[in-house]
């Protein structure tokens, strides 16, 4: 009797609601049965086996330690990326995570994490100094870390794009009669591919951080040191740490990704660096993301492109 009352509502439907109910259960199980797979594929694609050797000390800073991590994937094929971790010129190395990595890591890259001391604290220049070391120290130790120290790229947004730009447009060669083996090395940089990079604090163009007084980004008046504020000794703070005036035949590849609807960093900010890059002879390549502002939603994707970028341009 109780099968019979179990089953007495389903009898009770009719054929062609049946119908309807049996085709909305599979396309819900369907459904699930996607949802279950795409968690499966991201989770898998975020989680590349590798190894992860953290908080490396490259240097110091007002007395702070300043570190690195270093993932190296598996399959590891000899290239390395600086990762620039930094957003308005602060960093906070407990931030990064490995499976930030993974795109890189996917590509046989191995991913070296720099974090640096955050303004106000440090100066912007101090910064730029400090990852240039980091590149320094690097390569010294390309042979411990398993990478070509001829293949090494960089990559960051935004401010990070900036310290990764000052990389691609000052590295210097080691010093020879350097005392301290790090300052022996070159912090030269094969390629960098960059997001929504701050290229020339000179002129601002309609960023919404530009006061129209040919001074620094109001939100950061301070991060110049005691003489940002003074405009006769500006012009020469940031002309050094502007990457378009910088830009020489010496130039690695770059690649750049940039909203159109960005206020904080215009996009012309990366325009004129590439204006200004193929006066100098460089195609420096440019994706413009229509309606993006500073950062979106599918930018996962963009980054999994960079890093196939700066694969092939890592390349043996």
């Amino acid at each position: 009797m109780a099968k019979r009352i179990l089953l007495l509502p389903w009898a009770l439907v009719k054929p062609p609601l049946r119908r309807v109910l049996r085709l909305l259960l599979r396309v819900a199980l369907a459904g699930l049965l996607f949802i279950l797979l795409l968690t499966a594929s991201v989770w898998w694609y975020l989680t590349p086996d590798a190894t992860v050797q953290h908080g490396i000390v490259y240097t110091q800073r007002h007395g702070h330690d300043l570190t690195l991590d270093v993932v190296r994937p598996a399959r590891a094929n000899g290239s390395a990326v600086l990762a620039m971790i930094s957003g308005s010129w602060k960093s906070d190395p407990g931030k990064f995570q490995s499976w930030m990595a993974a795109p890189f890591l996917r590509e046989g890259q191995t991913v070296i994490a720099v974090s640096h001391l955050s303004q106000p604290e440090a100066t912007i220049m101090e910064i730029v100094a400090d990852v240039h070391r980091a590149a320094r120290f690097v390569r010294l130790h390309a042979a411990e870390y398993g990478i070509d120290p001829q293949r090494i790229g960089v990559f960051g947004g935004s401010s990070g794009g900036h310290l990764s730009l000052m990389l691609a447009t000052c590295s210097t060669p080691g010093d020879a009669s350097a005392a301290d083996p790090v300052e022996r090395e070159s912090s030269t940089v094969q390629a960098a591919a960059v997001l929504y990079p701050v290229t020339d604090l000179i002129d601002l163009g309609p960023s919404t951080q530009n006061l129209h007084d040919g001074g620094p980004p109001k939100s950061f008046r301070k991060s110049f040191g005691p003489k940002g504020t003074d405009l006769a000794v500006w012009k020469g703070i940031g002309h050094d740490v502007s990457p378009i005036f910088h830009i020489t035949p010496a130039l690695p590849p770059v690649f750049i990704t940039h909203g159109d609807a960005d206020t904080l960093v215009p996009l012309d900010q990366s325009l004129r660096f590439q204006q200004k890059a193929a006066e100098l002879g460089h195609a420096v390549a440019l994706t413009v993301r229509p309606g993006k502002k500073h950062g979106w939603l599918t930018m996962p994707w963009d980054i999994h492109l960079i890093a196939g970028w700066l694969a092939q341009h890592l390349a043996r």
